[in-house]
């Protein structure tokens, strides 16, 4: 893997997150699963999920974080995709695939409309057998910055807001 040509994330949480996702991949370029240990990314729980995808390729939240809650509009942890995000999944699972075919991270941003910004991370993840069947996310609502070109977190009263 060329990990100078790696997708860093947007904001300072999802670049802090990409390097720790690249401490852990193995001389195959691959992170695998039992290797995370939350307590490296505490601050950014609340942000975090983890889809995992059976062998028919159907996505399920097996973690999802709190703030999720603020994004998604439901709890999201143990239901699949579709019904978490419905029209909005395909996209969603765009992100997931192009992570899991590509073996490296992959993320972006999504205009929210009043100046809110979704900053969104997914990193791919080994199982045991060493097949990439799990996507570490992470999702965050951020302000515009326009002045200093880098978004900002958004605070927690600015979350129900968006």
């Amino acid at each position: 893997m060329n990990k100078k040509n790696l997708f860093r994330g947007v904001t300072d949480s999802q670049r802090k997150l990409v390097d720790y996702w690249c401490s852990l991949c193995d001389s195959e370029g691959l992170a695998h699963r039992e290797s995370l240990d939350p307590g490296r990314f505490r601050a950014m729980l609340a942000s975090i999920s983890i889809v995992e995808f059976n062998r028919a390729g159907e996505g399920r939240f097996r973690i999802a974080g709190s703030r999720l809650r603020d994004i998604f509009g439901m709890e999201a942890r143990g239901r699949r995709i579709d019904d978490v995000l419905g029209e909005n999944g395909e996209a969603y699972s765009l992100g997931l695939s192009a992570a899991l075919d590509r073996g490296t991270p992959v993320g972006g941003v999504i205009d929210q409309g009043n100046g809110r910004l979704h900053a969104w991370l997914r990193l791919p993840l080994a199982g045991p057998d060493g097949q990439l069947t799990q996507v570490l996310c992470h999702d965050e609502l951020v302000r515009a910055r326009p002045k200093r070109g880098r978004p900002d977190s958004a605070g927690p009263g600015d979350l129900a807001a968006a």
